[in-house]
């Protein structure tokens, strides 16, 4: 691939014009120590993930789990993938030095495709696979405000591939990251570091510039053995706020470049460039209307495989009004248009290589107050894509607060997995050989595939039954219909994907905070879960590489401590066991992460952190022998903020 790759930079400037009027997320700002914010004030910390508009976390009818800026500091985690272990409702494993499986509530594969991601807005997964490839995404962590993590469908809001859960990333205002952040990390396999600098606009506006690198080392598999997935990258980017209560404006953006070994070939080349601008309006009568574009462009070189070339342009409008005192509606629409570029392999291709994508959208979700106490809310949404046409979406939410600090809900939803590239356009190999006129494919595309169907229904409990301790509780039942499957070719040779396989899941997963003493936070949490698939009467399912293959815990569970010591002296700990997986073998574990910080004087901290200290290595997913192993890690960590 020719180096870049930064010309789609200067196409993106005219959407930096369009886009000078756009919003910035309200950010909540994030405590310096734990004492900062009460059990109170966190129930009150406004999410927008749920209804698109702000709500108290502690009225939010939904599994939702926030990571506050706080938390990801506290942890010392480095990556974001390790920043969402931090929620005790996503399952997590690592699957090499720079691939993860990161779901909730089941499916969990390193190609994970029922789970939508967002980062300020911006959708990163690939129409590929429907999935996010996580060894290209990041941010500098310093700067994320909150990551807020719903487990459960969220398609009505948004949108197809929000089945299992939604994760939402917001980074802080500029105007919250004044003056200028040194960040550097070293230890066992890896080194990371990042500068940042924020400064004052004219008319009320702030800026901040941010430069980071990140080089990690191969790892070892279980057999001793050197596995070539380590990786190098380089990410740059900024962010502008301008504007007020009545109108706000962002426009950011980031450049990324990459190398990332693999065993056998020349490195994966990786590179992208996105630019974002959003606008924030409140009316004289107390509505909100949000206007938001951005331009994303991809690259991805696996060498013997596929070169990508990916861009996306999206609009989405929002209107929230009022509609009385017991009426709330939030309504609005949005178009995507994909321009997908693959430079094909032999062994395998996409057909057709070039392609334009779409995907169009049109919500409404009313809230009702049936009492003081009770409300309903209702939401459809219509979504059309390439491979299936239009899509209906829609959900049902009851929550009833029988006493102010109490919230106890319940919830039907349907949501849709559509068809990704993977479905429809595979073939192998892409120049097949051809007899008696017949193309003798492995695998022939999949025409006829559907979108994969989930019903879902929830009922949950949240309350804070006293000052300094607070908890939920969900439990969840999933329908899943028209699951992937690899079938015989009813009109050649090979197979293609079919929709001929179903199955369940059903679970609890809670979770706690307490506060044990002025200086002293405890938050435990876990998940039980059993997820069940089976094919279809009549499938001829080939391989267990398809929707049917699960390696999902059926329990896994965590707790953090987060203790000052003294005046400018942290020690944090996180404890976590995940149950053993089938499908392939991999035993259970127990890891226990810890932190201390001393802030050496203003501005100015050391982090000495440990990793996986309970064990020599443990593995977390893969087949016995190839696998990854995990060793104890010591890290030093720097942060000087001028």
């Amino acid at each position: 691939m020719n180096k870049p790759r930064l010309r789609p930079i200067a196409s993106g400037i005219a959407l930096s014009l369009f886009v000078m009027h756009a919003h910035a997320e309200q950010p909540n700002p994030g405590p310096q120590d734990i004492a900062d914010l009460s059990l109170e004030e966190l129930a009150n910390v406004q999410v927008t993930s749920v209804s698109k508009r702000p709500e108290s976390l502690s009225n939010a009818a939904s599994s939702i789990f926030v990571i506050s800026g706080t938390d990801i500091h506290r942890s010392g985690v480095t990556t974001l993938p390790e920043a969402l272990r931090l929620a005790p409702n996503l399952e997590v494993a690592r699957v090499d030095a720079r691939n993860y499986s990161v779901t909730s509530r089941g499916f969990s594969s390193p190609f994970e495709n029922k789970l939508l991601v967002l980062i300020d807005g911006r959708t990163v997964y690939s129409p590929l696979f429907s999935g996010v490839y996580w060894d290209v995404q990041d941010v500098v962590l310093e700067d994320v405000d909150r990551i807020e993590v719903i487990s459960g469908p969220g398609a009505t809001m948004w949108g197809a591939n929000a089945v299992n859960g939604v994760i939402n990333i917001i980074t802080k205002s500029a105007a919250a990251t004044q003056g200028t952040l040194l960040s550097a990390t070293w230890g066992k396999d890896e080194r990371n570091g990042a500068v940042r600098y924020g400064g004052a606009l004219g008319k009320g506006g702030n800026y901040r510039v941010y430069a980071k690198y990140a080089d990690n080392d191969d790892l070892r598999n279980e057999n001793g053995g050197t596995v070539l997935t380590g990786w190098h990258r380089q990410q740059a980017g900024f962010r502008t706020d301008w504007g007020n209560e009545t109108r706000n404006l962002t426009v950011q953006g980031d450049v990324v470049d990459g190398k990332l070994h693999q065993a056998g070939t020349a490195d994966i080349q990786v590179s992208g460039a996105n630019l974002l601008g959003r606008l924030n309006q409140t009316f004289a009568g107390g509505s909100t209307a949000t206007l938001q574009m951005y331009w994303d462009h991809t690259e991805r070189d696996q060498p013997l495989a596929f070169v990508e070339h990916l861009d996306t342009l999206d609009l989405q409008l929002q209107h929230a009004v009022d509609l009385g005192d017991s009426n709330r509606l939030v309504w609005g629409g949005g178009y995507r248009w994909g321009h997908d570029r693959v430079q094909n392999g032999p062994a395998f291709g996409f057909l057709p290589g070039t392609m334009n994508l779409h995907w169009a959208n049109l919500f409404a979700q009313d809230e009702f107050a049936l009492r003081e106490n009770l409300r309903l809310t209702a939401g459809l949404k219509f979504e059309d894509n390439n491979y299936t046409g239009v899509e209906v979406l829609p959900t049902l939410r009851l929550a009833w607060n029988p006493k102010p600090s109490t919230l106890v809900w319940g919830s039907l939803s349907r949501s849709v997995r559509a068809p990704s590239r993977i479905d429809r356009d595979l073939y192998s190999p892409t120049v097949p050989a051809v007899v008696n006129g017949v193309p003798q494919y492995g695998i022939a595309g999949g025409p006829d595939f559907e979108s994969e169907v989930a019903n879902v229904f929830e009922l949950g409990y949240r309350a804070q039954p006293m000052a300094t301790l607070s908890y939920s509780a969900t439990a969840f039942f999933g329908r899943y219909d028209k699951l992937r499957t690899l079938e015989p070719n009813p009109n050649g040779t090979g197979s293609v994907f079919r929709n001929f396989a179903h199955g369940d899941t059903r679970g609890i997963e809670a979770w706690a905070t307490w506060q044990a003493t002025k200086n002293w936070r405890l938050m435990g949490g876990g998940v039980v879960q059993r997820v069940d698939t089976a094919a279809n009467p009549g499938s001829r399912d080939s391989t267990g590489a398809t929707g049917l293959a699960t390696s999902d815990p059926s329990h896994y569970w965590m707790l953090r401590s987060s203790h000052d010591l003294a005046e400018g002296q942290e020690l944090d700990f996180t404890l976590r066991y995940v149950g053993a997986l089938e499908k392939p073998v991999v035993p259970s574990y127990t890891a226990l992460d810890l932190r201390y910080g001393w802030r050496i004087r203003k501005g100015l901290e050391l982090s000495l952190i440990g990793r996986n200290l309970l064990d020599p290595k443990h593995a977390e997913a893969g087949a016995a022998g190839g696998r990854h192993a995990y060793e104890r890690a010591a890290l030093l960590k720097l942060v000087w903020t001028l």
